[in-house]
């Protein structure tokens, strides 16, 4: 993989190197461990053999992501999140060892890990991943860590995605719609709601295979290690419900077929996951809809922005969208199962 000439890019991509290989070593990666993972505007991911580098969101809060960072490090939550790795020191000669950020962002170090296949969807862990999110809400904050510990963004985030498809595609003949969906939404966050442990932005994507010992460079390790879950930029405190609401959202869309959304919902409630009770819709149904709305202007945003037309799922997200405006939005019979 090539890495793309960009200033942040390359000082990341040195940044890493300087992780991966000690002073004066040679780097004998293969061309295929060494290249860009992610380059988005709320995070760019470089790969360096068994390690990647993150560059967090530009305007990332320093407090807060200290926090997150110190949480996903906790032995506590060990068994749920990828730890991150210690930072290079000393500082390399070019500055990039210290302290740990490039334009003004944060920089994090983690290991690598394979990912869930886009390409075998039927091996997605989806009864892993509820367990997961199950354990990480059962877990009671790490002491001290409470006070700290900020909010979890995802009710953020779907305000976030409104205001950015009204600047970037005010005009879109599907925004009236997100818009009208927006509107039936309910209060955001509840006062004296639960504070739990929360992921904040579940997804399979945010799954990969922990390693354990980290396997000789250019090695395959001899057997796949247990899922976590990675990403701490949305960790926080706050109403277990929304880390269900992307595959609850799907499901009521459609595009999750219903014996997969019943397989991960019967495994979160196996594992004692207190985000929902019997009827696990008086829970999801607020988070499923800011999550269809979220999606859909998010979709409409990148859509104008690319010049390009809806693809099949957007579109479903957007027909998803005028049932929610029209208060069609029960869930089918099974949704309870």
């Amino acid at each position: 993989m090539d890495l793309p000439e960009r200033p942040l890019l390359d000082r990341l991509a040195a940044y890493a190197h300087a992780a991966a290989h000690r002073p004066g070593t040679p780097c004998r990666c293969a061309g295929g461990l060494v290249g860009v993972l992610a380059d988005r505007d709320d995070g760019t991911v470089v790969r360096h053999g068994r390690l990647v580098a993150k560059a967090h969101a530009p305007g990332t809060d320093p407090e807060a992501h200290r926090a997150r960072l110190a949480l996903a490090g906790h032995p506590d939550v060990r068994a749920v999140l990828l730890p991150p790795l210690p930072a290079p020191r000393p500082a390399t000669p070019d500055g990039l060892g210290g302290p740990h950020a490039l334009d003004g962002r944060p920089v994090t170090l983690w290991p690598y890990g394979p990912p869930v296949d886009p390409a075998d969807p039927d091996a997605a862990p989806w009864e892993e991943a509820a367990r997961l999110l199950a354990l990480l809400h059962r877990t009671p904050p790490p002491v001290g860590a409470a006070d700290r510990l900020p909010e979890m963004r995802a009710p953020v985030k779907a305000a976030l995605a409104v205001d950015r498809m009204r600047r970037t595609a005010p005009d879109h003949p599907a925004a009236a719609t997100v818009l009208a969906a927006w509107r039936s939404v309910p209060d955001r966050v509840a006062p004296g709601g639960p504070r739990l442990l929360c992921h904040g932005d579940f997804h399979l994507g945010q799954l990969v295979r922990a390693t354990g010992s980290v396997p000789p460079q250019n090695s395959p390790s001899s057997a796949p290690g247990p899922w976590r879950l990675i990403d701490i930029d949305d960790l926080g405190l706050g109403d277990p419900a929304w880390d269900l609401a992307r595959p609850a959202a799907w499901f009521a869309a459609g595009i999750l077929p219903p014996e997969i959304w019943s397989r991960f919902l019967d495994a979160y409630r196996g594992a004692g996951g207190p985000a929902v009770g019997a009827d696990p819709w008086a829970q999801l149904d607020v988070p499923a809809r800011a999550l269809t709305v979220q999606t859909a202007a998010l979709a409409l945003a990148k859509s104008t922005v690319e010049r390009r037309p809806l693809d099949e799922v957007e579109e479903v997200m957007i027909d998803t969208c005028a049932r929610i405006a029209g208060h069609r939005t029960d869930p089918a019979p099974s949704a309870s199962t």
